[in-house]
């Protein structure tokens, strides 16, 4: 299971939360949005087909920040911010993936 994918099935499970991803492509910065188990980034352009991945196998995440849905940029409603890959493995183990 890539990360990815690992992050869309926790939104899956808990869908009253939007992860917001902080990653690294070939040494280029991305920012994606998770909700509800689909990704989409906000720095690039994502495919129609959600068979495609948004994000890579071989990206490095940087960050990622729990907010609550329904997501508002303008006065977003954090649950965490700043957490680590590592730091996220426990949320994912908790609910099963």
């Amino acid at each position: 299971m890539t990360p990815l994918f690992r992050l869309e099935q926790y939104t899956f499970k808990r869908p009253q939360e939007v992860l917001l991803v902080k990653a690294e492509v070939n040494g280029e910065p991305d920012e994606l949005m998770v909700f509800k188990g689909f990704s989409s980034s906000l720095m690039r352009p994502t495919a129609f087909d959600p068979d495609i991945p948004v994000l890579p196998a071989h990206a490095e995440i940087i960050q990622i920040d729990r907010a609550y849905s329904p997501y508002n940029p303008e006065v977003p409603h954090y649950i965490q911010q700043g957490l680590t890959w590592e730091m996220m493995q426990a949320l994912l183990k908790e609910v099963g993936v």
